[in-house]
């Protein structure tokens, strides 16, 4: 009988979170379709590209607020189980509310790392294909940078008569290193070309040294430097800005690739916030799952469920700001970015364990 009352909840709950993810989704959809159709206002496309890009950038807003939605439904579930009386009744089976919860939270908890497994990396795959998409449609095109196995890669148009192309094999700590530029016209004529051992681009007064510098006039002109100054409208602050996208990077990939991603030129701080997110989330919708449990379950009778909306409300906007202002201090180095990640999630979470305790007591 335990088993079935098991299976019971498991699925019932697990159905709960699908419908309240649906839900989000369709609102998701209906707020990003908006912003699309915007952007793509004036470029002659068909109606179902800002649909399909809707509909795969939305995964990954989901997957950020997972941890609300496993607390909406927690709320939900627990309150019909409340007031349908079927809370009396797993207690006669053995079912204390501690019980109840431990099958909730641990599902919540598995619920986790299956997302991080197997749908974090699709959705960002989702949101690369998202990302190029929308940059192959964008008006702003002459300035692009990308990342790939090869270095860095920056293009930047100088007037309607000249472009240059600069590569660097890694980029880290305000320094470019083996940096080469291409300057070419307006017909992708090869113009000059300049070599570099490391570029400082703290400020966007880049300064190279020791390279050389070759042009191609009437006939090739070889130069060397000790220093060499070179204007550009990017810092190495900016680059790094580019490419804090979390989205696009898995937790797979993180775990995975990490050294390739630093060597690439990715921010070894950015890449550390990311991974320590990314782990606590299955923590995150256990405790999630605990709050909504400790307002639920302190009584068995029925009462007025708006009161628990108003409540829930107030316990969402309390945990995103906690969550907001411990990531402030991380980022404004009063704490490490690491620990700013977790201080919500131990904090929260040893509130959330007395009053589970209290629950089970009542």
């Amino acid at each position: 009988m335990n088993k079935i009352l098991l299976n019971y909840i498991i699925f019932n709950y697990l159905k709960v979170i699908l419908k309240v993810t649906f839900l989000f989704y369709l609102f998701g959809m209906i707020l990003n379709l908006f912003e699309e159709i915007e952007f793509f206002k004036g470029i002659d496309v068909s109606f179902f590209i800002p649909i399909t890009l809707t509909a795969i950038h939305v995964p990954s807003i989901i997957i950020d607020i997972l941890p609300f939605i496993i607390f909406v439904s927690s709320m939900w579930f627990l309150i019909n189980m409340r007031d349908k009386r079927e809370l009396l009744t797993y207690k006669v089976y053995g079912y204390s509310n501690i019980k109840i919860f431990l099958v909730l939270g641990l599902f919540s908890f598995f619920l986790g790392w299956v997302i991080l497994s197997f749908f974090n990396p699709l959705s960002s795959t989702m949101t690369k294909y998202y990302e190029k998409t929308k940059s192959d449609y964008s008006k702003d095109i002459d300035h692009l940078i990308t990342f790939n196995k090869n270095g860095l890669w920056i293009k930047e148009v100088l007037s309607s008569n000249e472009q240059r192309i600069i590569h660097a094999k890694k980029a880290k700590n305000n320094t470019l290193e083996d940096v080469t530029i291409f300057f070419f016209s307006e017909d992708f004529e090869l113009k000059k070309k300049i070599f570099s051992e490391t570029a400082d681009i703290k400020n966007k007064n880049w300064s190279l040294e020791n390279g050389s510098v070759i042009k191609f006039d009437s006939e090739v002109v070889l130069k060397k430097f000790a220093t060499f100054e070179l204007k550009s409208i990017y810092t190495y602050e900016k680059i790094s800005n580019l490419f804090k996208n979390t989205h696009t990077i898995s937790f797979i990939d993180l775990v995975t690739n990490y050294k390739n991603l630093v060597e690439n030129g990715y921010n070894k701080q950015f890449l550390n916030e990311s991974l320590n997110k990314m782990l606590t989330l299955p923590f995150f919708l256990l405790i999630m799952t605990a709050l909504a449990c400790i307002l639920t379950m302190h009584r068995l009778k029925e009462s007025k469920n708006i009161k628990f909306i108003i409540v829930g409300i107030m316990v969402c906007v309390f945990v995103f700001y906690f969550k907001d202002l411990s990531n402030a201090l991380g980022q404004t180095n009063r704490i490490s970015l690491s620990l700013s990640v977790w201080i919500p999630i131990l904090s929260i979470g040893i509130f959330s364990f007395i009053g589970v305790l209290q629950i089970n007591e009542k």
